[in-house]
Formats: C-alpha cells, structure tokens, sequence
C-alpha cells in the first residue's frame, strides 16, 4: 500500500474518489496546461479516465501519484507522481509534477520532488528515476536538477498537433541509485 510522504511543508497522499473537482480545477487552467496537452482537461475526461487511472494504479504496486496538500492548511496544491512502467515494478520510477499555478516559485515542486526521489530509492528499490519535459519548460528543468536528476538527452517525438516549443523537444533527466548514494 502507498503511504502518505510527509516533508516539512507538504503532505503527499493517495487520491480519493473525492478528489474529482481537485483534479478537475488543476487541469482547467491553461497555464498548468501549457507544456502537457495545451488545453483543459474536461471534468468528464477527469471523472471517466484521469482519476479512475489514478485509482487502478494503486492496484499495480507501491508506486504512483499522490495529491499534494499544505500541512499547514490542507490545501490542495496539485500532485507528484513516481509512476511505474507498464508492470507495475519500480526498478525505473518516471518523476512527475503538477501544481496550481497559484503557488509556483514557491519550491513545492522542488521540495515534493527531492521527497518522492529519496522515496524510490530508499523504500522502494528504484534503481533509476527519470523525468520529461518539453526543452522550452526552463521551469519544470530547474525542479528536476534541484532534485538531484541530470541532464540525460534532448529527443524529438512527432506530435499531430504540436504545442509551441514542440520544435525544441523533450528532454530527459535522471538519476541512477549509484549516484543519489553518493550524493
């Protein structure tokens, strides 16, 4: 079972059915938006698919996504994710984020990321974490060196309608275990 996470600001826990209208508000700003799809995601899609995917890969095994929250006030600020390959195993962990963006700079992203990082080498045996995003993303790069990950390589994917920036392509960050011992 995926147990909360707990740093000094933030509260990481599995998702509920309850949380459809979270969901629902974070992916309805175009900002949060900008580097995924380049649209809202509808609350529909969010009920049909989004959380309902949420929810049967906690089934998969220990790793996944979990709802972030303010300690302090139990506010929702969006999700982190150490999400397993299609087996459910956890010997490669993909890094994910996503916060309102109400409370970027404000280094949740950051402090979330370093939290799930420690997580999939420490519990859960990950030999390597990994992220992506677009080239264009500064931003979400930034989060992911802060977190330990290093550059890895700059690929290109053909996309039917590309979001701008597309041209530049994604990137990829990681981390193996050897390293993040060593750090």
């Amino acid at each position: 079972m995926m147990a909360a996470v707990e740093t000094e600001r933030l509260r990481l826990r599995r998702f509920t059915e309850a949380d459809v209208e979270r969901l629902a508000e974070l992916d309805s700003d175009p900002r949060v938006m900008r580097f995924l799809t380049g649209r809202p995601t509808s609350r529909a899609e969010i009920e049909r698919e989004v959380l309902p995917t949420i929810l049967r890969d906690y089934e998969r095994g220990p790793a996944g996504r979990w709802a972030a929250e303010e300690r302090s006030s139990g506010a929702f600020l969006g999700w982190f994710a150490l999400q397993p390959p299609e087996d459910g195993g956890t010997s490669e962990l993909e890094l994910g984020y996503r916060l309102r963006a109400a409370v970027w700079g404000r280094g949740y992203a950051t402090e979330g990321a370093r939290a799930l990082v420690h997580k999939g080498f420490s519990d859960l045996g990950a030999g390597r974490v990994w992220a992506q995003t677009m080239a264009v993303n500064t931003a979400s790069r930034r989060v992911m060196e802060k977190a330990g990950l290093s550059y890895v390589r700059t690929f290109h994917l053909h996309f039917d309608d590309p979001l701008p920036g597309t041209e530049h392509g994604e990137v990829e960050y990681a981390l193996t275990r050897e390293a993040w011992a060593a750090a």
